[in-house]
């Protein structure tokens, strides 16, 4: 018997993470998170109080029960606290005021002192008595005396953090040329360099306001096929490279890569299409003699 209780214990199993998750969207992030419900019954919609981080936020449900398959207690998650009461909706209320009063404040304070920056959003942290003033700017912006006038004015902890015009769209959202959410506010984990070669690999216009997102900055979704162009680029010649032909030499126009096609004038000014599988001897590296 005794042996027996002592050997119980080494099978009990390991902690696990919770069973079930819900995504829930804080207002000041641009996609939903991961949070544990506990043994909250919740529905898509509802306002609830969130651990975040030394502090309490109130977020919305934005998906139903998602099964947890990472169950080995390796993963932690942060915690739904309840659900959200009157109380909480005015607290948000007076906090959201006290955001555009310091808005405008800020607004007012950069025009007067001149400052070459650009105020995006403030948020405001009831706990830590703290506002956060996030601006964008081309370079370092002395902004000292504009600490001082905001402290002066709203009573509490003044911080000013500069940010990238990427992180500052991601943190706003919005719509691209294509008409969907921004990738960055969507599902885009981390930024990665994009490169004008990546427009010109895809044979596209380089004009900027074609290639560019609402940041300003070339779009995040020119790499995602990037791979696929340049693996099917390199069997094509060079635009304004001279080659041979069926029909004789002419100078490259340009290149439909998707259809794999070569657009070539000829000497007499005659344009023509040929299919690479046509061109396929004739762009062969001559062999030496």
């Amino acid at each position: 018997m005794n042996s027996i209780a002592q050997e119980s214990p080494a099978s009990t199993p390991e902690t696990t993470g919770p069973r079930f998750l819900i995504g829930i969207r804080v207002r000041d992030k641009g996609k939903s998170e991961l949070y544990d419900p506990g043994h909250l019954q919740l529905k898509v919609g509802m306002s609830v109080i969130i651990e975040s981080g030394n502090n309490q936020e109130m977020g919305v449900v934005a998906s139903n029960k998602i099964i947890n398959f990472t169950k080995n207690g390796s993963a932690t998650y942060s915690r739904v606290l309840r659900a959200a009461n009157e109380n909480d909706v005015q607290a948000l209320e007076r906090r959201e005021a006290l955001e555009r009063r310091a808005k405008n404040l800020c607004n007012e304070k950069i025009a007067e002192l001149k400052l070459p920056m650009s105020l995006s959003r403030v948020v405001h942290l009831p706990p830590a008595n703290k506002t956060i003033f996030f601006f964008t700017a081309e370079g370092r912006v002395d902004f000292r005396q504009l600490i001082k006038e905001l402290a002066s004015n709203l009573h509490h902890r003044i911080e000013m953090k500069q940010v990238g015009v990427r992180d500052e769209a991601r943190a706003i959202g919005g719509n691209g040329v294509c008409g969907e959410s921004l990738c960055c506010s969507t599902f885009l984990d981390e930024f990665t360099p994009v490169t004008i070669r990546m427009a010109k690999d895809q044979g596209l216009a380089l004009n900027p306001s074609k290639i560019s997102g609402v940041c300003g900055r070339l779009m995040c979704c020119l790499q995602y096929e990037h791979g696929t162009y340049r693996d099917m680029i390199r069997g094509l010649p060079k635009p304004g490279s001279k080659i041979e032909t069926p029909d004789g030499p002419g100078k490259v126009m340009k290149n439909e890569i998707l259809e794999q096609n070569i657009v070539v004038r000829l000497e007499d000014e005659s344009v023509m299409t040929y299919s690479l599988d046509e061109l396929k001897d004739y762009l062969k590296p001559k062999k030496a003699k």
